[in-house]
């Protein structure tokens, strides 16, 4: 195991109505904020009204800033930094998903400097501030609301790229798993692939002596298994939401990082593929993590096998280990197929005529490598890309 230090600041306010307290919580930190969100659905579900009038309550007055779109975009962050400078506004409240909070995590570290935010997600500099930010969530996937990251695309040449710093963790984060009741069941696929990808990301590691965090991840990835199926049957099945909105959160706050070191290469790989194709970014890791096993399979086959058994219930075989972990990743890819996700670039509407462009922008131009359970080139990337058509 690694050394490690855990600290994760972000206060969460689970449970049924907790939305409406979000005028209150807000006011610790700013009186004047910036309220930024995405397209319509907060205002057809009555969020939007009840989030207002929580503000407004607790004399909080908000500037609005709406259009964020999933895989959010370079431009309207530059508008939220300009309005948040214009304006004096001390605190950020993102009200959506993790493409509303990403956004608003980069509005919150342009607005304290006089340079280009974008310079931060290419490496030029490095943050060390931002303003304060909470989010109301609405869609369990990219964990977000309780991380230190953000991932931005910027439209001049389809570039996705992340930034990570303490200061990012929200300061608070409202969880009502009554919010997802409307969601449509693509996004909520997207989002269980989303989770699924953000833990088995931790879980494929080198480090050794990790069991007790092994055996954490393997439950989170066993309870996305079972309870996003079931809330895809039951979109008003609040307790399975429960399940799945808190795992989601846990998966990506870090306490399952602890004493490991994670591998990242297929969320690297995927930012390319959404980057330019912009696809969900939950549909592109299904395809992406399928290949990118295949492809380090032999790597550290005992980590396969044990995944397998202990995560897909698969027999173990103890004459061919292979066969075994093969199966575990047939489940992965028979688990995506049923809650509706495709598992290849062809389902996605991608052709393979744009491959090597992907490889060789997601190592910058072979200048880095991918991953850190396998380091990847670009003829790697460029081979697991295939391996997914």
């Amino acid at each position: 195991m690694e050394n490690f230090t855990f600290l994760n600041p972000t206060k969460i306010v689970f449970g049924r109505d907790t939305e409406t307290t979000v005028g209150v919580e807000t006011a610790r930190y700013s009186r004047k904020i910036l309220l930024h969100y995405g397209g319509g659905s907060i205002k057809a579900s009555g969020l939007y009204d009840r989030v207002c009038a929580s503000l407004k309550a607790a004399g909080v007055e908000w500037i609005e800033l709406g259009g964020v779109k999933p895989n959010p975009r370079l431009s309207l962050v530059h508008e939220g930094v300009r309005l948040c400078k214009q304006h004096g506004l001390g605190f950020i409240l993102a009200v959506g998903g993790g493409s509303a909070i990403d956004s608003a995590k980069a509005i919150a570290m342009g607005a304290v400097i006089d340079g280009d935010v974008w310079d931060f997600y290419i490496g030029k500099g490095s943050p060390s501030d931002a303003l304060p930010i909470g989010t109301v969530l609405t869609i369990p996937a990219a964990g977000s609301e309780s991380s230190d990251g953000t991932v931005i695309t910027n439209e001049e040449g389809w570039l996705k790229r992340a930034v990570g710093g303490p200061f990012l963790y929200p300061r608070f984060s409202i969880l009502n798993p009554s919010l997802c009741v409307t969601l449509p069941p693509f996004q909520v696929a997207c989002g269980a692939a989303d989770i699924m990808a953000h833990l088995m990301e931790r879980y494929f590691t080198n480090v050794t002596h990790v069991a007790f965090t092994d055996r954490l991840i393997e439950a989170t990835m066993k309870t996305v298994i079972a309870q996003a199926p079931k809330v895809l049957a039951d979109p008003d099945d609040y307790d399975a939401w429960s399940e799945l909105m808190w795992a989601g959160t846990i998966a990506h706050n870090n306490l399952l990082n602890t004493g490991r070191i994670g591998d990242w290469a297929s969320h690297d790989i995927e930012h390319e593929v959404s980057g330019i194709y912009d696809v969900a970014h939950g549909a592109g890791l299904a395809v992406v993590f399928p290949a990118w096993m295949k492809y380090v399979l032999h790597h550290d086959i005992d980590r396969f096998v044990q995944w397998a058994v202990r995560v897909w219930n698969v027999e173990l075989d103890v004459f061919d280990k292979e066969a075994t972990a093969r199966e575990g990743i047939a489940r992965l890819e028979a688990f995506f197929h049923k809650i509706g996700l495709g598992t290849t670039l062809a389902s996605l509407g991608i052709h393979d005529d744009r491959i090597e462009e992907m490889a060789k922008k997601g190592t910058d131009g072979d200048r880095r490598t991918l991953g850190n359970f396998v380091k990847l080139d670009s003829r790697a990337i460029a081979d697991i890309l295939r391996l997914a058509r």
